[in-house]
């Protein structure tokens, strides 16, 4: 590929979605080394993909699965969904060479595993820049989804969240953790709750989405949806998914539910009113609405049109008057 005029696009590649703004209920992993999957990335109603160059590929295919991966995402020109690497750990002999092989051909972001501490991010970062200097795009094309998978990285995850511009959100590695903390993984997750809690604050306190890890018992569709609807609870946006299976489900927890988004119109409404009638009073239901809660209608309304469920995207100053 020849270079480009700097923010250019190359002819039928759009831009990736607003890192801040796009839709980041479902994240499915696809291995890097299985040609049947890649093509069927297309099909997939996942908002997000990964293809795996990490743990889903063994030591002796890790060319050939760069190769493939590549040759995929030239092809794979007007996208349906987000794209996202996974690339090794930057510590490892293969980090760097996934990014020379798959960076030329556009994908839009990388999910860095092992992110334990800021300066490995700063590394990515650093790294990303040189290659879009070199392939002459716009700097700061390729975003970084961290991933915290360690009890260093969730000791450090607060300081991740705030390394790098690129960042589009903190993503929860489950297996990896409790492999560190020497426990057991549990389909009720109580010992999850405290990095997952974590994790979840420092997303919101960077301003970056909160990605859950992943659900490994594909069979046990109750039990999957059980934890999303937890951590949903806990504030997280999307989550990590093994099989293409868990979409359905997992968009349908994370959309707003009816009374939500009646709910949420109803405020906006009162407080539009308010504005209207010159006072900063607001009265829904014989209950008082303050900022906290009109935020929070805001914030539901903008899901729910993302999702479809509303015809419009609300109107944010309301919130200012």
């Amino acid at each position: 590929m020849g270079h480009l005029h700097r923010g250019e696009e190359p002819d039928g590649v759009a831009p990736p979605p607003p890192a801040a703004s796009a839709l980041r209920r479902s994240l499915l992993y696809v291995p890097g080394n299985m040609p049947s999957m890649l093509q069927n990335i297309p099909i997939f109603a996942a908002d997000a993909v990964i293809i795996d160059l990490e743990d889903a590929v063994p030591l002796g295919e890790k060319d050939a699965a760069r190769r493939l991966v590549r040759r995929f995402l030239e092809t794979y020109r007007e996208r349906r969904q987000e794209v996202l690497v996974r690339i090794n750990a930057l510590d490892t002999p293969w980090g760097r060479d996934d990014l020379a092989a798959v960076l030329p051909a556009l994908p839009d972001g990388i999910r860095l595993p092992k992110a334990d501490t800021p300066e490995i991010v700063e590394r990515l970062d650093t790294l990303l820049t040189e290659h879009e200097e070199a392939l002459g795009v716009e700097i700061g094309r390729f975003r970084i989804l961290p991933s915290i998978e360690s009890a260093l990285g969730v000791i450090n995850c607060i300081d991740v969240a705030a390394t790098s511009a690129r960042i589009l959100g903190l993503a929860f590695g489950a297996e990896d953790y409790t492999a560190s903390m020497e426990i057991e993984r549990t389909k009720t997750g109580e010992e999850l709750f405290n990095a997952r809690s974590r994790v979840v604050w420092a997303a919101k306190a960077a301003g970056v989405q909160a990605i859950d890890s992943i659900f490994s018992d594909v069979k046990d569709m109750e039990a999957f949806r059980r934890e999303v609807e937890l951590v949903k609870g806990l504030g997280y946006t999307g989550k990590s998914l093994v099989n293409p299976r868990q979409i359905e489900v997992c968009h349908d927890v994370f959309a707003p539910k009816a009374a939500e988004i009646e709910y949420a119109l109803q405020v906006v409404d009162a407080i539009r009113r308010a504005r209207e009638m010159g006072t900063g009073v607001i009265s829904l239901g014989g209950k008082m609405v303050d900022a906290p809660v009109v935020k929070r209608a805001l914030r539901v309304l903008r899901t729910a049109h993302a999702h479809g469920l509303v015809a419009a995207a609300p109107d944010e100053a309301v919130l200012h008057g």
